[in-house]
């Protein structure tokens, strides 16, 4: 039987107040935190840690040397507050820090797992949650400051899931305006960094949960997606993420004050990002539990048959208008590369309209959002929300209401022809961007570059979204100190197909952040 661990002994510290005119961490209580984190001497032969300081380990990595006794979850969470405090500052991607109550979970949990209790798959594993759902007792901001009497009741579902499996979440991160913008940036916090590169976008609206889990604070990210704020801040970040399909992650903030139009609740989907593949793979797992407050939550398996071998894999052809940078195409064919020698059979073939399917997720959202949204959205948000928001709507046709049912019914026609393309090909790979990572704020430039982003850049994430199947990305390389992603699509509620395609990737490309550190380092 494993000897009990030890106290360790620590150098520990006062946190400083950190303060930028960019979005402060407001701080509940300065907590106390280690310089390192090391083994004890008595820790037995079978419980031994991970190499490296525990910020750096995987969320697998994590929970199991906390259940095997190998580290507390105090040091677990002590070494992440650490990180967080070291690197916060400058990136702007925690916007609240929740250090004092994560410390009071993590006592709770060691003397949990001290008791012989069961133990949950995220037992003591520090996370983040994005700023736009409910968490019980805070206001649910969404990045406009006119929300702060938006106090959650409850937890939302996903929010309740991760800390029934035991995560402890050590922060809130940042979200644009009603999470309505590609870019992270607000008047309420400010403006988030990617750690990379302060002079390329984090992405959004999930970019503050990209940039902190890429930078080592937390080791899973909550974010949703309804046109790839998931995976856009996945790629821009050099992490990994799945939207899973539409009813996985059951979704509902009680603190609302309306219900979401249809339409948008059925593009939308809550979801991790993730160092590692396999984090991506067991937060899915933790996020999908049921929850009766989601009418639309359905009860699907997280893996289904296996498809016959060898996997055919749909490398999506480009359409002639979107031109592809040269690293981008190089990206493409290296993921491809990386899957044929795991075993997958890849052709270049066309996707079913792909244009029509990306012009049909514009019309929908948008003209739902002008009818029910639009209005009490400008009256509280900035010249920049203004902006952006000018720039999305002008690619949109405005619809009547007959057009609008049309568009709708014409989504369905779109998801069987995906679904019937599945049945060849059950994997598509294809592109996140095809050009470069953009600068920080380059959608408030002109309504012409919103356009030129949303449709000439990203449109194979957007698209997506109205079909409501899954997505994963994974980094594949680094290009002028910049990482690339690759999009892995499959059929609906096939996450496990696209996550062992995005696996295959991610075991011969490897996991990015290591390089980002030793660039922050």
């Amino acid at each position: 039987m494993a000897k009990k661990a030890t106290k360790k002994q620590s150098v520990s510290k006062k946190v400083a107040k950190t303060s930028s005119k960019k979005g402060p961490v407001r701080k509940r209580a300065a907590a106390k935190v280690t310089k390192k984190v090391t083994p004890p001497s008595r820790k037995s032969a079978v419980a031994r840690c991970p190499r490296g300081p525990a910020w750096q380990w995987s969320a697998v990595e994590t929970a199991a040397a906390i259940r095997s006794g190998a580290i507390s979850a105090v040091e677990t969470v002590e070494a992440h507050l650490e990180r967080m405090h070291a690197v916060n500052p400058r990136l702007n991607a925690v916007v609240v820090d929740l250090g004092e109550e994560a410390l009071k979970a993590a006592h709770a949990a060691d003397k949990q797992r001290a008791r012989g209790a069961e133990l949950g798959l995220l037992h003591g594993v520090p996370i983040t949650i994005k700023e736009n759902v409910d968490y019980e007792g805070r206001p649910n901001f969404n990045g406009v400051r006119a929300n702060k009497n938006l106090i959650a009741p409850s937890d939302s579902p996903v929010v309740r899931n991760l800390k029934k499996a035991g995560a402890i979440v050590i922060g809130l991160t940042n979200t644009p305006e009603f999470s309505f913008r590609g870019f992270t940036d607000n008047p309420l916090h400010g403006l988030t960094l990617n750690p990379w590169d302060p002079d390329i976008t984090c992405g959004g609206s999930s970019g503050g949960a990209g940039s902190a889990v890429a930078a080592g604070i937390g080791t899973i990210a909550h974010g949703n997606d309804i046109g790839g704020s998931l995976r856009w801040p996945a790629h821009c970040n050099g992490v990994a993420t799945i939207k899973p399909t539409q009813g996985r992650i059951p979704a509902f903030n009680a603190s609302a004050t309306a219900e979401r139009p249809m339409l948008a609740h059925l593009m939308s989907a809550q979801g991790p990002l993730a160092r590692h593949v396999a984090d991506v793979r067991l937060a899915l797992e933790v996020m999908s539990q049921r929850d009766p407050r989601d009418p639309w939550w359905v009860p699907a398996p997280l893996t289904g048959p296996k498809p016959k071998g060898p996997i055919k894999v749909a490398l999506a052809k480009i359409p002639d208008d979107m031109e592809v940078d040269p690293a981008v195409s190089a990206a493409l064919r290296q993921a491809a590369d990386h899957l044929e020698r795991s075993g997958y059979r890849v052709s270049e073939v066309e996707v079913p309209d792909v244009n029509g399917v990306w012009q049909t997720w514009c019309d929908i959202i948008t003209n739902e959002t002008m009818v029910m949204q639009e209005a009490g959205m400008l009256k509280v948000t900035s010249e920049d929300f203004h902006k952006a928001w000018g720039g999305m709507k002008t690619k949109a046709n405005v619809l009547d209401l007959k057009a609008w049912m049309q568009a709708t019914a014409a989504r369905n026609g779109h998801i069987r022809a995906w679904q019937m393309f599945f049945e060849d090909y059950p994997v598509v790979l294809a592109p996140t961007t095809v050009k470069p990572t953009p600068g920080p704020r380059e959608d408030t430039v002109s309504a012409e570059r919103v356009q030129e982003i949303f449709w000439g850049e990203i449109r194979f994430i957007s698209a997506i979204n109205v079909l409501g199947l899954p997505g994963a990305v994974v980094p594949v390389a680094v290009h002028d100190g910049k990482p690339i992603g690759v999009q892995l699509i499959a059929g609906r509620y096939r996450e496990d197909i696209a996550l062992d395609a995005a696996a295959a990737i991610e075991k011969r490309a490897g996991v990015l952040a290591h390089q980002l550190w030793e660039m922050m380092a």
